[in-house]
């Protein structure tokens, strides 16, 4: 299936080149920061995350008074990203330095791993590796004010949550006000799959953003120069489809569906065996590596394959220790995974990210993307493809398949923005020159505040995120719902929950920023002469003569809408609208006022009322709101 999403990039080499301190672009612009005593670190995979605390970290040691450094990832596997380094090879001041007995993320119980963080508070150690669990566990155990003059790194922010229910978040806020600790939060991915916050809007304000967005990592690298984003759908066992779209020519990382998901046969071992039998014949295992040796039935070459679905915990560590030490190209081929190489997990020479079914989360989905986007010799193309089922009308579970279908179509709509350069919107005046990067728009609010301008200049793919994560805005980007109710109803709806103290004047602002981007980043872009045109929404507009009257009456995820009807077939697309249609959201007394004009217009051109069993979705949301007012007339009335 050909790619919906393919981006080339410049190979610039910029985001991969050193300074005189060893320092990338992204770890030179975190370290600007290092004073701040809570610093948000939001860079893609790839970007040197990792070292860009160590720097900070060592400069906090030696010269702003913190005695000690935590750093907490989510599993053992990613402990190594923070192994010792020599960073004074490369210019800087200290190397970072790990003794064995305070790197906690080994095997072993969570009781010994407790005693040993709390020996390394009281003792003469000043840097300490363990796990997010092992953490909370040990702050169960211990004051807040232990870790005054700490610093505690977390790895993979997005864990917590600003819900009072997480232990992770309530760890976090309990260390913000128990302690004087400084706080360094690393994350790909600054926005969570369950709609939770990941910080409460008062804790985030404390903190210090500094942001690298995709693009600019991309764009920057010294090798890699295209990233395709493709969906294959299949019917029946995804077993059977597999085939199609493992190329074990390319360096692959397989994700199999959990047991629990509607994917999977409910045997993951069995499914790994399958997959093997695809590919060929297993003719060996290497004892010290845990390596299979899988003979291709097409040629009769070798396959190395790494298995992380296996349970037996002797046999994952072997494997995992291998692909720690993994240097060239040759020494693998394939890994199969369920849970594990998502977050934090590095094997640059991965070309092709291959996942069955949804994995849950935006969020997830990005941080697997993330495994095939680092750069490598030789490596010019990253690919991510999604093995999602097809919704099938005579499917007991078509809501489920039609609702993973969308979230996967989102995901696609995201990904495309974020990899994509920043263009700065500001309100059109006249006879004004427009500088590089940045587009007009008449009747544009310009960010009036220091609280707007930082979230359109640092939360933009943030809130996005939020946006397309809500499931109203989910079935409302198919076309079911009138696109100025999408942009004035829905979307404010997300902006108010995700910024509840903004002000209204401030929440229009973000509103119509984020829309218009949206608009215009799904839109095509047209040279004709002197001229340029954006095709948006079947129309050719003159990009002089945007407004954002015009903006607000053009559905910006259209385009997710193109992609299905495009995909499927007909009775499936059928299948997708009654089931969008059986879920549609309730109406609302704003959504009524909007459509009312709509309703008036359209009876005035067609001589007659909307219908409610009309083919046109957006004719019986009409519809829908002409009885939904004709009911609070009567109620009126009475």
């Amino acid at each position: 299936m050909p790619d919906l999403i393919y981006v080339e990039y410049a190979a610039t080499g910029k985001s991969t080149s050193t300074d005189s301190l060893g320092m990338r672009e992204m770890q030179a612009r975190a370290y600007a920061a290092r004073a701040s005593q809570y610093l948000l670190l939001k860079a893609p995979p790839a970007s040197g995350k990792s070292r860009a605390l160590m720097f900070i970290a060592l400069d906090k040691l030696q010269n702003q008074g913190i005695r000690k450094a935590i750093i907490a990832v989510p599993e053992r596997s990613i402990g190594g990203s923070f192994g010792n380094t020599p960073l004074s090879k490369f210019g800087f001041f200290a190397d970072w330095t790990v003794p064995p007995e305070h790197n906690l993320c080994t095997p072993g119980g969570d009781k010994g791993k407790i005693a040993a963080f709390k020996k390394f508070l009281a003792g003469d150690g000043r840097i300490l590796i363990c796990t997010h669990a092992t953490l909370r566990f040990a702050f169960d155990a211990l004051d807040s004010a232990a870790f005054n003059d700490c610093l505690l790194a977390v790895d993979e922010f997005h864990h917590v949550s600003g819900n009072e229910d997480s232990r992770l978040g309530e760890l976090v806020r309990g260390i913000m006000s128990g302690s004087n600790a400084h706080i360094v939060a690393m994350t790909g991915s600054y926005f969570r799959g369950d709609c939770q916050p990941v910080l409460l809007p008062e804790d985030e304000e404390k903190f210090t953003a500094v942001t690298y967005n995709y693009y600019e990592q991309l764009n920057g690298y010294e090798y890699l120069k295209s990233l395709g984003i493709g969906y294959h759908f299949y019917q029946g066992r995804y077993l059977t489809a597999i085939g199609d779209v493992l190329d074990t020519d390319k360096k692959t990382i397989l994700h199999i569906p959990h047991v629990r998901a509607g994917e999977s046969t409910k045997d993951k071992y069995g499914e790994v065996d399958a997959i093997h039998d695809i590919i060929g014949t297993v003719v060996s295992t290497d004892p010290e590596t845990g390596v299979l040796n899988v003979e291709r039935k097409s040629d009769g070459k070798i396959i190395k394959v790494a298995d992380l679905v296996d349970d037996d915990p002797v046999r994952r560590d072997r494997v995992v220790a291998y692909l720690r030490k993994i240097e060239k190209p040759e020494d693998l081929d394939l890994i199969i995974a369920l849970g594990m190489a998502k977050e934090g997990f590095d094997w640059k020479f991965c070309e092709h990210a291959l996942t069955v079914g949804y994995r849950g989360s935006l969020t997830e989905v990005i941080q697997i993307i993330g495994r095939c986007t680092r750069d490598s010799v030789g490596k010019v193309h990253a690919q991510f493809t999604n093995l999602i089922a097809q919704p099938d009308a005579k499917d007991t579970d078509v809501a489920i398949s039609v609702n993973n279908m969308l979230k996967a179509i989102t995901c696609s709509l995201l990904m495309e923005q974020v990899l994509a350069p920043v263009i700065k919107f500001k309100p059109k005046q006249d006879d004004e020159e427009t500088p590089p990067g940045e587009l007009r728009v008449k009747g544009l609010k310009g960010a009036t505040t220091e609280r707007v301008k930082k979230i359109l200049a640092e939360d933009i793919n943030d809130l996005k995120a939020a946006i397309l994560s809500d499931d109203s805005v989910n079935k409302a980007i198919t076309g079911a719902v009138d696109p100025e109710v999408l942009n004035k109803v829905l979307i404010p709806k997300v902006i108010e929950t995700k910024y509840p103290q903004l002000t209204d004047d401030e929440r229009e602002q973000v509103r119509q920023h984020v829309v218009v981007d949206s608009v215009v980043r799904n839109g095509e872009i047209e040279v004709q002469g002197d001229k340029k045109f954006i095709r948006m929404a079947g129309r050719f507009i003159n990009i002089d003569d945007l407004s954002i009257d015009l903006i607000d009456s053009i559905n910006p995820f259209q385009r997710a809408y193109e992609i299905i009807s495009k995909t499927v077939n007909a009775p499936t697309l059928k299948a997708i609208q009654d089931c969008i249609a059986a879920t549609r959201i309730n109406m609302s007394d704003e959504e009524a006022i909007l459509l009312f004009p709509k309703v008036k217009a359209f009876v005035k051109e067609k001589n007659r009322e909307p219908m409610i069993n009309a083919l046109d979705p957006l004719e019986q949301r009409m519809a829908s709101a002409l009885i939904y007012i004709k009911k609070l007339r009567q109620q009126r009335d009475q």
